[in-house]
């Protein structure tokens, strides 16, 4: 169903890149000017999101739990995306920053490709125009992740997708569709398959804050993970990790020698040196406050109950906690924090106090991508290939030499109880272990199954505020429950629509298809 919309209003492609600049107003000319590769080159650096889905996703997933009324959120995002209730505040974490954010990016990459074909598409910018490919199929796929269902073959022709945008806009008002998953992920996918074999990363003078090649290969990979094109994650993920994937991966042992300071740990996560660190992506979130170890937003976190028994701290193959190399949390009983979500504040008025809370969002790591390869190889069934991942990331993140073997994870992960589905009684029903129902796949039991219970634990470890584990809850149909306190518990099942997030009000309004409630 075709709608007419107001740009601004769907859209945000004239580039509302963030809530402090101006570019709606200095765009038009900035069009007229973009004619050399300096200048298609300075156009990228928009091409990148401004802000980000953590808070929603991390708050909408089972890392997060109600601590009780004592407790407050810190802000309305926080509370409504744990509800699962249709957000409509404004906020840097909302829907409506997250989609503008996400759309004036894409603004961008397709103002510079049109700049590169109106200069006749020269051989000298085809590596921005790579860039600029990768950067728009990116920014897309997030919002998917976020608005839309997994992407489930037998569904993809009919579940809603997002319009995709492939030019500039120069009209006031644009006919959109939502169009479907099937074919917003053929367009991801052929965006990917087009700008891959062009990115360079000589043009780059910090190439971490770009799609250099091995960020594209590593997003091309998750992408495919998530498209179940199981062939290209491996082949995309070899292009990360290369044939030693141990020299690929964060110093974990290193990190571990690091003074047991939160802010000197953070800091060091996040460095553009770190070898393991691929796409840094600075955005304006309150996620260092709500995700870190301080006294607010304490309603809702990532509790002792969580953390202890399904998350960073739950035993696993590797023994007890202690056996992983940083295994330090900071924070209070109600939110446990990992140090990797470091809060950065520009003051615009330090008299008054005022400015921009900042975080640097890690947007690919080589860890994940190796997992993404673990978990390729086994649902492909090569599962020595996949006991082989698992191997090198137990190795390298734990004291625990990754010797084991498919019978030794089968037997770990086949003894583990499911956590039950709500009315948990004691935190010791907590496990790593939930029911799987995967969307669009199967998985067999057995062997199969408790491989990937494996790797859903050491993902749910290693991504851990990142809002990652909630593209794993879609993806297998995990059904989680969120308390309320002194309420019965809310069961977000398979089929549960809220599993999509609502789109932002005033482009509902505008005419574009709310997702079903």
């Amino acid at each position: 169903m075709k709608k007419n919309i107001s740009t601004i209003l769907i859209i945000g492609l004239l580039g509302l890149l963030a809530s402090c600049n101006d570019f709606l107003d200095t765009m038009p000319d900035n069009r007229a000017e973009v004619n050399t590769v300096e200048k298609v080159t300075k156009l990228l650096v928009s091409a990148y999101p401004t802000n980000s889905v953590t808070i929603i996703a991390e708050m909408s997933s089972d890392n997060a739990m109600d601590n009780g009324a004592n407790f407050t959120p810190y802000n309305q995002e926080q509370e409504d995306a744990y509800l699962w209730k249709d957000i409509t505040t404004t906020g840097n974490d909302a829907p409506k920053a997250i989609w503008d954010a996400h759309y004036g990016a894409i603004a961008a990459a397709n103002q510079a490709l049109q700049a590169i074909e109106d200069m006749g598409d020269p051989a000298n910018l085809q590596p921005q125009k790579g860039e600029a490919l990768i950067a728009r199929a990116y920014s897309h796929f997030v919002l998917s992740t976020l608005f839309c269902l997994p992407f489930n073959p037998e569904t993809a022709d009919i579940d809603m997708g997002i319009p995709y945008s492939e030019a500039p806009e120069t009209q006031v008002s644009i006919e959109y569709e939502r169009g479907t998953m099937a074919e917003l992920y053929e367009k991801i996918n052929s965006d990917i398959e087009t700008g891959i074999p062009l990115i360079n990363d000589a043009i780059y003078s910090v190439p971490k804050y770009h799609f250099n090649k091995k960020a594209a290969n590593a997003f091309a990979a998750r992408f495919n993970l998530f498209y179940h094109k199981y062939d290209n994650v491996i082949k995309y993920a070899n292009e990360v990790v290369g044939p030693n994937p141990a020299n690929a991966l964060r110093n974990w042992a290193g990190y571990d020698q690091l003074a047991s300071n939160w802010q000197v740990r953070a800091d060091a996560y996040i460095n553009s040196s770190e070898t393991a660190n691929l796409l840094l992506l600075p955005v304006y979130s309150a996620y260092p406050y709500i995700l870190g170890p301080y006294s607010i937003g304490q309603r809702y976190g990532h509790s002792r109950d969580i953390m202890m028994n399904e998350s960073v701290r739950a035993p696993g193959l590797w023994g007890a906690y202690q056996n992983q190399y940083a295994f330090s949390v900071w924070g209070l009983e109600q939110k446990f924090a990992v140090p990797k979500v470091g809060a950065y504040f520009e003051y615009t008025d330090k008299v008054a106090g005022i400015g921009f809370l900042h975080g640097v969002y890690i947007g690919f790591t080589s860890d994940e991508t190796l997992l993404c390869r673990a978990e390729a190889y086994i649902l492909k069934g090569e599962f020595e290939q996949g006991v082989a991942d698992i191997n090198t990331w137990i190795g390298n993140r734990t004291r625990v030499q990754g010797n084991f073997t498919k019978e030794d994870i089968v037997d770990f992960y086949s003894n583990i109880p499911y956590t039950p589905l709500g009315n948990i009684e004691s935190a010791s029903q907590r496990t790593v272990k939930k029911e799987l129902n995967p969307q669009g796949f199967v998985i067999t039991e057995g062997d199969q199954e408790n491989l990937i219970q494996c790797v859903l634990h050491i993902r749910r470890v290693e991504t851990m505020h990142d809002g990652l584990r909630w593209s794993d809850i879609k993806r297998y149909g995990i059904e989680i429950a969120h308390n309320r306190d002194g309420q019965a518990d809310d069961l977000l099942l398979k089929e549960d629509p809220r599993r999509a997030v609502q789109l932002p009000q005033d482009v509902i309004d505008a005419g574009l298809a709310a997702n079903p409630r």
